[in-house]
């Protein structure tokens, strides 16, 4: 039996014993899981994890935040907590061919010396993207890409997987490093042999697999499941000194973080060798990838060249050929979505392509089935657009019978029966019916209640076709008349379950802004148009009372989206349900700073770099944003104010040389004081 310490706090002596047992430790698991090169026997790892575990459980008050013990999990979330990225976490333009690969560096060329060119290439993992941020040393946050801007907060999940280490070396700034959690063939396999033996259903793909597993609200469920990670970025690369993605890859791989594999290439057309090399040899993988990624090694051109709207002009990834497969077309149907636009959807003969099975794929439009000449019955090749989207690439016309006919497009909408109309200039036909046609109505509903609008949990499609069905909900404020004994005359409806989604429906009522603003569904209005909306108007009778002109204005948003929203404002009966919805409550402006706190910093723009003594980068953040100033990421001749901690990096030395003011931070409190 192992002897228990007795002392009420452990000794100098015995304190630096513990330490040293948790760095063996966490030697052996970067060991075991990250170079899958272990020294020692399971055995004898167990026995120093027994030997923590002793010590911890005598003396509670001296658990370290990133002993070993902490990654087991235990804690159940009521639901995930949002998170802001400090710096946006950006997708990635694709390309499927070497012309395009060329296109995007000849595009580089234009604006770079071919002298300092040099790809980075890397596998393009298919996982589930996350940010690690760590505060002097310490894991201190992990958050889902999200749209970019906002993910969840899986910190206790993350700290289950134990590939990703609790702390780093590196203290001498904070540290953000993006990277992508996935689930390993193998892990996979035993996970889906296991549920199979208890009788429970089977994860469709690795992908699928790591995505449920780190989505637990239970972190004790993430912990049972093998998850791994792979890290390629260091978002915050100039506080770290870094100077290429070469050097950010070490950095990770010197925090013993797991790092991605790279091939650093002179040319595009080497690069697109090694992408070749990678598509034949995938299948001996030990996890699954869609593609490669090529970046611009060096990271001051990679600023130099900076951003799109959603994607950096520096990288690209390069996505290999979809897996296709013959099937059997047994029809077409069909679907009027929220805007009235009918797509024809091909119903299938069930088949098993890259990793699920398709039973539906979209034909997009009546020119697309005419140019490809689809029709019912035909044997037809399927593959996954982008390895998402199901499609028909071609028909086996061989194998076509005799008496076959082309697909007539139907002329009227099979939901309310009014004329179909393919309006002049587009490609897609309409339902031009949008106030009664009840499958517009019911794919309004199911929009305002998804996650990137009210976040209605609980209030799925099917619910909502229920609801529409019983003339419970004909629009979107009937949702909140709605009242616990027309959800218990409902199949599948018991008073918890009733309860539960009024409650949830009530909740959505404080939805934020933007959220309501996507929720409406305004024609080319997406969630992040909609988070621009909000930060530019401060109610929705400010937004409904604006022109073209000065919506034309405003950064990322062109004329067509203009128009399209003043449109939907000028429509009596989008304005009605609106005014609907305010009577019941519906949180319709953006959240303000406290009456106590003023707007003196309104137009000034800062920038934080190194360790602040008293206040976190998200902190400093906020009291800046709360008293009207911007804070960006970058130093420029734009910026107002560079706020500078310890070891505050590469920023200050720019400052320095553009003359920017910069402050410490007792000096940011007092201008913020005024």
């Amino acid at each position: 039996m192992t002897q228990r310490l007795e002392a009420k706090n452990l000794t100098a002596e015995e304190k630096s014993q513990y330490r040293s047992l948790i760095e063996k430790i966490k030697h052996h698991e970067y060991l075991y899981y990250v170079l899958d090169a272990p020294e020692i026997s399971d055995a004898s790892y167990d026995a120093l994890y027994r030997a923590l575990q002793d010590i911890e459980r005598a003396h509670p008050e001296e658990v370290a935040a990133d002993s070993p013990s902490r990654r087991v999990g235990g804690e159940v979330l009521a639901g995930f907590q949002s998170y802001h990225h400090p710096v946006p976490l950006q997708s990635l333009a694709n390309a499927f061919s070497l012309e395009e690969l060329q296109a995007f560096d000849r595009s580089i060329r234009k604006e770079v010396p071919a002298s300092r060119i040099k790809y980075s290439v890397e596998f393009k993992i298919d996982g589930l993207s996350v940010a690690l941020y760590y505060h002097d040393g310490m894991l201190q946050a992990a958050a889902t890409r999200g749209d970019g801007i906002d993910g969840e907060d899986v910190t206790a999940n993350v700290r289950t997987i134990k590939s990703i280490p609790l702390s780093i070396d590196h203290t001498s700034s904070d540290v953000a490093i993006r990277g992508e959690i996935y689930m390993s063939k193998a892990a996979f396999e035993k996970l889906n042999d296991d549920r199979d033996a208890l009788g429970e259903s089977l994860f469709v793909n690795p992908r699928n697999a790591a995505a449920g597993s780190l989505r637990q609200l239970d972190a004790g469920i993430t912990a049972k499941r093998r998850l791994d990670g792979i890290f390629y970025t260091v978002l915050n690369d100039e506080e770290c000194g870094l100077e290429s993605q070469e050097a950010a890859i070490d950095f990770i791989r010197a925090q013993h973080l797991p790092p991605i594999q790279n091939l650093l290439c002179d040319t595009i057309e080497e690069a697109f060798a090694y992408c070749e090399k990678w598509q034949k040899e995938r299948p001996n993988l030990p996890f699954e990838i869609d593609g490669m990624v090529i970046k611009l090694n060096d990271l001051a051109l990679q600023k130099q060249l900076g951003t799109r709207a959603r994607s950096p002009r520096w990288a690209i990834a390069y996505k290999f050929p979809p897996e296709q497969k013959t099937t059997r077309l047994n029809s077409i149907t069909l679907q009027i979505g929220r805007t009235g636009v009918a797509t024809p959807v091909g119903e299938l003969e069930p088949v098993f392509v890259a990793g699920s099975n398709i039973r539906r794929a979209t034909l997009h439009n009546r020119d697309y089935i005419i140019e490809k000449d689809i029709r019912p019955g035909d044997t037809v090749v399927i593959q996954k657009a982008g390895d998402v989207i199901p499609e028909i690439d071609h028909v086996v016309k061989e194998e076509r019978a005799a008496d076959s006919a082309p697909y007539e497009f139907p002329t009227t909408c099979p939901e309310c029966g009014s004329a179909l109309v393919q309006v002049e200039g587009e490609a897609a036909t309409r339902c031009l019916n949008g106030l009664t046609c009840p499958a517009q109505v019911r794919a309004r509903i199911i929009h305002f209640a998804s996650k990137n609008a009210m976040d209605i949990l609980g209030l799925g499609p099917e619910i909502i076709n229920q609801l529409y069905t019983h003339g419970l909900v004909k629009e979107l404020a009937d949702l909140y008349i709605l009242k616990l004994e027309d959800l218990l005359a409902l199949d599948r409806f018991a008073e918890k379950s009733a309860t539960k989604l009024l409650a949830a429906i009530e909740a959505s009522k404080q939805a934020p802004f933007h959220a309501f603003l996507f929720g409406l569904g305004i024609p080319l209005v997406g969630a992040e148009t909609a988070k621009i909306l909000a930060r530019e108007f401060a109610t929705i009778e400010d937004l409904m009372a604006t022109d073209v002109e000065t919506l034309e204005g405003i950064d990322q948003i062109g004329g067509t989206i203009a128009e399209e929203i003043c449109n939907f404002f000028a429509n009596e009966n989008n304005r009605r349900q609106i005014l609907a919805l305010k009577a019941h409550g519906i949180n319709m402006a953006r959240a303000e700073a406290s009456e106590a706190q003023s707007q003196h910093l309104a137009g000034k723009t800062f920038v934080l770099t190194g360790t602040l003594a008293h206040h976190t980068r998200d902190e400093a953040k906020a009291l800046i944003e709360a008293h009207g100033g911007k804070v960006t990421g970058s130093v420029s001749k734009k910026t107002s104010y560079l706020v500078a901690g310890e070891n505050p990096g590469s920023k200050y030395d720019k400052a320095q040389s553009l003359e920017t003011t910069i402050l410490n931070e007792e000096e940011l409190m007092k201008l913020l004081e005024g």
